[in-house]
């Protein structure tokens, strides 16, 4: 599976971690499917308050009401716009998924029956306004992978992680 991340997502997330310092923030991911496999991601919410300086549990009710008006502005074309997956920082680690946040993703697909895989992105704000992440792919009875992340550049795309 390939991620791409915009020019502007990854401003706003930037932005984001700028603004919550040592605290983990994080959200759901809203993307545009490109081709089977491939997605971009158009749009994320944010949860700034129930993250601490290790732990992020994102609140359903906020997010719900993002991807409702991100499904109304797509005009509810939910072959091609629709929920990717979850995204969090680790302002105090590296930015890969923890156990933790596997079971948590897990969990998450084992609740949600709408829900056959999701994307876990993992951000952290590196230096010269530079976003660092890792991606994974949780599927429902399936091994854990890991995504390909591509960012935009400039307006160049580079295959490398962001």
């Amino acid at each position: 599976m390939r991620v791409e991340l915009t020019k502007e997502v990854q401003e706003r997330m930037l932005l984001c971690l700028s603004r919550s310092k040592r605290r983990e923030v994080g959200g759901i991911l809203m993307a545009e499917q490109l081709k089977p496999g491939e997605f971009r991601i158009v749009d994320f919410s944010l949860d700034e308050i129930t993250g601490s300086e290790a732990h992020f549990v994102r609140s359903p009710e906020h997010h719900y009401e993002a991807l409702d008006d991100f499904f109304a502005r797509t005009g509810n074309d939910y072959a091609r716009y629709n929920y990717l997956g979850e995204w969090h920082s680790h302002p105090n680690h590296q930015p890969i998924p923890s156990a933790t946040d596997i079971e948590s993703m897990t969990n998450l697909l084992e609740e949600e029956e709408n829900i056959s895989f999701a994307v876990l992105l993992i951000v952290k704000k590196g230096w010269w306004r530079r976003l660092h992440c890792s991606a994974v792919l949780v599927r429902r009875g399936e091994p854990i992978s890991n995504v390909e992340v591509t960012a935009e550049v400039l307006g160049e795309k580079i295959a490398a992680p962001c």
